[in-house]
């Protein structure tokens, strides 16, 4: 797994843990793929924590950001088809959904072989893939996002993707994908993925990444995000939801995911990540970020200790 493209753009701290810490490469077979998932083990560890990746994400990439809490909890960084190293036979076909599918079908694998108390952390659009996946499995313990963009905010969308894209409603996004959805463009077609990192250095290697960015998706990828029903937040249920949002994000500002938050009838907290673009590199907030995480994960093992 290439993490160090990555870290080099990541305070010394986090440059040195993720170079200390060489993630393992696993594999696990669904449907007729295979999902690459990289694992730092933590036997003694008494939670775990999955990490979500977004759209242009992958495993590699979000390793540095991750590796301070390594050993602190099991980790499990997944690759969603198309990216990474997961390969499934038709990627043209992967919509939204099955994400969403793929991921609790993991979660519910995972607590079926290690009963230990599992945190879901998500990152860019995988903020509102772990709110999902906890709405419906009922079997994770907390939830943290970097961003809940929901897709039925036409403001929020309008922001997120580009033009004309995002100001299609839905009912017509729904006549694209059935028309084009498999078509496999460059992510920059559809959204301005320059603004990925307040770094332009880094947002051109998320943007050029052969894993990552620099992979094509379907059309359909997109669209049906947009058109995705999510659990309504008013039906969440009693997970605990944080939403650790980098405070100077200009691709999907605060506010958007703020106004999402603030409908969830569940205990939540807001943190704000200080000087953070969209992709967590700088300090203070990758601090920030990481001390949520290791108090998160604290309170986490306290509610689940037995008296």
């Amino acid at each position: 797994m290439d993490s160090e493209s990555y870290a080099r753009f990541l305070p010394d701290s986090y440059r040195r843990r993720a170079s200390e810490v060489e993630p393992t490469s696993t594999w696990w077979h669904w449907r007729d793929g295979r999902v690459h998932i990289a694992r730092v083990a933590a036997p003694e560890a008494s939670a775990r924590v999955v990490v979500i990746h977004g759209a242009a994400g992958h495993a590699g990439a979000l390793w540095p950001v991750c590796a301070p809490i390594a050993g602190m909890a099991d980790l499990l960084l997944a690759d969603l088809p198309p990216y990474g190293n997961t390969a499934v036979p038709r990627p043209h076909r992967i919509r939204y959904g099955d994400w969403v599918e793929l991921l609790c079908e993991l979660v519910l694998a995972e607590r079926r072989r290690d009963d230990r108390p599992l945190v879901l952390l998500g990152a860019s659009m995988g903020g509102m893939l772990a709110y999902e996946v906890a709405a419906r499995t009922g079997q994770v313990s907390a939830v943290v996002a970097t961003c809940l963009l929901d897709p039925a905010d036409a403001e929020a969308r309008r922001r997120a993707v580009r033009a004309p894209l995002g100001s299609i409603p839905p009912g017509g996004l729904g006549v694209l994908e059935r028309l084009v959805g498999g078509v496999r463009v460059p992510m920059r077609w559809l959204a301005d993925v320059r603004k990925i990192s307040r770094d332009p250095q880094l947002a051109a290697l998320c943007a050029a990444d052969p894993r990552g960015g620099g992979v094509k998706i379907p059309i359909g990828l997109l669209t049906s995000f947009v058109r995705y029903g999510h659990t309504p937040p008013e039906d969440f249920g009693s997970v605990p939801l944080v939403l650790a949002h980098p405070a100077a994000d200009d691709w999907t500002p605060p506010e958007f995911s703020l106004r999402f938050l603030d409908r969830v009838k569940s205990p939540t907290t807001a943190v704000m990540l200080d000087d953070c673009g969209h992709y967590p590199a700088e300090e203070p907030g990758l601090t920030h970020l990481a001390e949520t995480l290791y108090t998160l994960v604290g309170n986490t093992l306290e509610e689940h200790a037995e008296p």
